[in-house]
């Protein structure tokens, strides 16, 4: 989307979070894999970016990679993840 294409841009900003409270009980059980796997195939060697300022243009991943709702639905799993990774360890 072009940064003047300005209902396109709000209709992104409305949809987003639209479609993340849609997956919320999947991102709920098991955000983070799904985000870290999101955000690998966004950052991936020949994606195209998700920002390109000499072009005016935005992707609608810059919407969801920034949105605090995908933030806050993943951290559940991200804290019991760390948790769980964490008991296997012995101290010494």
């Amino acid at each position: 989307m072009r940064y003047e294409e300005k209902a396109k841009l709000t209709a992104a900003r409305v949809l987003v979070p639209v479609a993340l409270l849609a997956a919320s009980p999947l991102l709920l059980v098991a955000g983070a894999p799904i985000r870290r796997r999101y955000l690998r195939h966004i950052y991936r060697d020949e994606a195209p970016l998700i920002v390109e300022k000499e072009k005016g243009r935005v992707s609608v991943h810059w919407f969801v990679v920034t949105s605090p709702l995908l933030d806050g639905l993943c951290r559940p799993t991200e804290s019991l993840g760390r948790l769980v990774s964490g008991r296997g360890r012995t101290a010494m």
